[in-house]
């Protein structure tokens, strides 16, 4: 990693601290700071950086993995994941598919579970001519 990212928890929200972890990282991987492949801190620095239990920061990490935003490896540590590989498109469907797959990357990045994002895609395709 180049630089940590700059995190911060405040005791004062009321959002629970590994929820503020997981939507700052969320957020930085949606916007690009935190590119593909990018490594993130190690549990136990990142929960000593922001003094955080080991757990809450794992917690936030687990949320991270299953939302398909980073890939945790057993002594390679936590890394950006990549978007998902997708099926062959012909040349008319490329276009299309580029734009869907950058809506699906924020959307999961921003915290909306698949559910969310096709009711999203469906309310914007009945508001259009």
């Amino acid at each position: 990693m180049n630089e940590p990212p700059q995190l911060s928890v405040t005791t004062t929200d009321p959002t629970p601290p590994y929820e503020q972890v997981r939507r700052q990282l969320a957020a930085l991987i949606g916007s690009g700071a935190l590119p593909p492949d990018e490594r993130l801190p190690p549990l136990r620095q990142l929960a000593g950086d922001l003094g955080l239990a080991v757990g809450t920061v794992a917690r936030a990490y687990r949320e991270l993995e299953a939302a398909g935003l980073v890939v945790s490896r057993r002594g390679g540590g936590t890394r950006v994941a990549g978007p998902p590989a997708r099926p062959a498109a012909t040349a008319d469907d490329e276009p299309v598919l580029r734009a869907a797959e950058e809506y699906v990357w924020r959307a999961r990045a921003a915290g909306a579970d698949r559910g969310s994002i096709v009711a999203a895609l469906h309310r914007v395709l009945d508001a259009t001519p």
